[in-house]
């Protein structure tokens, strides 16, 4: 790999990184505010978080597109990876979260109401 390759994978490991961090971010922020029943902020970090986790996605199509048969991917393209799946997984457990939040919010308010009755 020459010199300008290695800096194009450089600017991908870093950007896999970031947007994964950044969708995990987004993620938790969504959780935080639907667990203070906010849930039309939750669902604006979840989009964000979305988005986030789009933007990483392209830099992933990049570097498996980019990779020659016979290169063995090195500890940060691995790391970096991991970054971007873990933070996929993570939004997607905070998704079903926040339902189930969601569906506290609802039955507590049910509740309230029929105890002021």
């Amino acid at each position: 790999m020459n010199e300008e390759n290695k800096m194009d994978l450089e600017k991908i490991v870093f950007n896999l990184v970031l947007h994964g961090g950044n969708a995990r971010g987004k993620a938790y922020d969504a959780l935080d505010a639907a667990e203070e029943g906010n849930f039309e902020l939750a669902e604006k970090c979840l989009d964000e978080a979305d988005q986030e986790f789009y933007d990483g996605h392209e830099y992933q199509n990049m570097l498996i597109q980019g990779q020659m048969d016979n290169e063995t991917p090195n500890f940060l393209v691995i790391h970096a990876q991991d970054q971007l799946m873990t933070a996929l997984s993570e939004k997607n457990l905070i998704k079903r979260e926040i339902e189930l939040y969601k569906k506290v919010h609802e039955l507590e308010n049910k509740v309230e109401g029929l105890i002021k009755k």
